[in-house]
């Protein structure tokens, strides 16, 4: 019996016939993502849900998708699905990551123009008769800084067009290389320096706790007098309030937002303001990109239904069912791995080493890696995934590196995860106790023994009595639940480190006040996914 398929969204009708011609039964019923009533009427009887963003994919949804195998979003952002819901009941939920990048990059550079031209009210006023020559003094692009947040694929398309403007470009991107920012032909600075110099800063970060609010008040006033900001990326990125007032200070000369905090944008503090230029979230919105996503999408949900091959899966790593069963909780670890390494750096990273010891050693280590290194990439991009990771780290110039070897210690099995930077370097090793737990078993060389919690706050000190106490008092002065800790060291009064896990995310605010007991070398919160 043929799969089944459901486009409850608007694809185009090649999209639809990829999906015939492979031998799918598909039913095009694109107005029926916005009745979820009746969506979740019909869903118990598809193999596959191919969707944009008008249709709603809830855990209350999913309850009577009862057959469902894939869900295939046309195009990167997949804020309509809940993936944990998904990922319980074993439905794969696959994006297309690449399909709208120039699309995108080609809509800040618009903006860009629209801001430095002020083209939107020109227009305005000449249609109204006005014909105000004088009034609408522009400058040139040529020769002028940009500064670029995030020179990742979207990123890294601007600063490519930017250049043949003859523009001057600095880019600010933790991940981002000398090597691989030299071949971009981009100049690499801190946030600071990039606010400071940039007559133009455009955005292309995704929207994470790291991201929220980047350009702050604070960072805004860095910003040179005058200068304009381009926002085509996520809202949320800028302070929206902040950027409004700042523009009638005429500290900030204009501004172009294609993203808002919050969407649908029926008011904001930036509408109506002069030179500020605002689209209806249309980054993506051309016939081109429209049709690659969509032939993108038909075409990696009929692989899978078709052959089990799985291509830019957020929820599943690119593993066989049998490989699936052993080497799970292995998959795991390596996210976990490179997680703790991607929370605790925020410097550009050269190189990825990886080293598999005894029983791992045998994996499918292409899973392994790709795993890791997406849990070191997803600190910056949330969205990152087992399949574009790899992609992503080559992009920015980070060489991978694996080894494997013979049984060595006391356990079966093992994995050391080092990552290198121009700075240091900082490695962590787990393995995968006969619970089918992933634990920590040594972090920066000391030995620990450490489950992995949803909530962890990490901590590196000299090995002094008290510190245990401090931090004891500081988590229950400020209510922070410590449910355990786990600690270790290298050697009496030489560095020590603790583990702690907490009921809930350790705020700004206490961490503050642990560093200002001047105890702390190092304090850092970190979040797993131990669902």
């Amino acid at each position: 019996m043929a799969p089944k398929v459901l486009v409850s969204d608007k694809l185009s009708d090649t999209a639809v016939q990829i999906f015939r011609d492979r031998g799918i039964d598909v039913d095009f019923m694109p107005d029926l993502g916005k009745d979820k009533d009746k969506l979740a009427e019909v869903i118990g009887d598809y193999d596959g849900l191919a969707i944009r963003s008008a249709t709603k994919v809830t855990a209350k949804l999913l309850e009577n998708a009862t057959n469902l195998k894939v869900i295939g979003r046309a195009g990167i952002g997949t804020d309509n699905v809940d993936k944990e819901a998904a990922s319980k009941k074993g439905i794969i939920v696959m994006n297309t990551p690449y399909g709208n990048m120039i699309t995108t990059a080609e809509h800040a550079i618009a903006m860009m123009f629209s801001v430095a031209r002020q083209i939107p009210e020109a227009s305005a006023s000449t249609q109204a008769g006005k014909w105000e020559k004088s009034k609408f003094m522009g400058v040139e692009l040529t020769g002028k800084t940009l500064g670029v947040i995030g020179a990742g694929n979207i990123g890294g398309i601007v600063c490519d067009r930017a250049r043949g403007l003859k523009m001057k470009v600095v880019a600010y991107d933790p991940f981002l290389s000398q090597e691989k920012a030299d071949k971009m032909g981009v100049e690499k600075a801190e946030l600071d320096e990039l606010l400071k110099r940039a007559d133009f800063v455009t955005l292309h970060v995704p929207l994470t706790d790291q991201t929220r609010n980047i350009l702050s008040r604070e960072n805004m006033e860095k910003m040179k007098k005058g200068a304009r900001v381009i926002n085509c990326a996520r809202g949320g990125l800028v302070d929206e309030e902040a950027l409004a007032d700042l523009i009638k200070s005429g500290h900030i000369g204009a501004a172009a937002f294609d993203v808002f905090t919050v969407e649908p944008a029926t008011e904001n503090p930036l509408f109506g303001l002069p030179n500020v230029v605002c689209t209806p979230h249309l980054g993506a919105a051309t016939t081109e990109a429209q049709e690659n996503v969509a032939l993108q999408v038909a075409e990696q949900m009929s692989d899978y239904l078709l052959t089990g091959a799985v291509s830019n899966a957020l929820n599943m790593p690119s593993v066989t069912a049998e490989e699936a069963k052993v080497m799970g909780p292995w998959i795991k670890l390596s996210d976990h791995l490179g997680g703790f390494i991607g929370q605790m750096t925020d410097e550009p990273i050269k190189a990825i080493n990886i080293l598999y010891d005894g029983v791992v050693a045998d994996m499918n280590l292409e899973a392994l890696t790709c795993s890791a290194v997406a849990g070191i990439m997803k600190s910056v991009n949330p969205e990152v995934n087992m399949v574009s990771a790899p992609l992503m780290a080559k992009e920015k110039g980070v060489k991978i590196s694996t080894t494997r070897q013979d049984k060595s210690g006391a356990f079966e099995g093992y994995i050391k995860l080092t990552v290198v930077t121009d700075k240091r370097e900082r490695s962590i090793g787990g393995t995968v106790f006969s619970d089918g737990k992933p634990r920590f078993i040594q972090i920066k060389g000391i030995n620990i023994d450490a489950e992995i919690g949803a909530h962890m706050l990490y901590t590196t000190n000299k090995d002094e009595p008290g510190i245990i106490g401090t931090l004891g008092n500081t988590m229950g002065e400020n209510g922070v639940n410590i449910a355990n800790f786990t600690l270790g060291r290298s050697a009496a009064g030489g560095e020590a480190i603790a583990l702690l896990y907490v009921d809930a995310p350790v705020g700004k605010d206490v961490i503050a006040k642990l560093h200002e007991t001047g105890k702390f070398q190092q304090i850092a919160p970190l979040q797993f996914d131990v669902a």
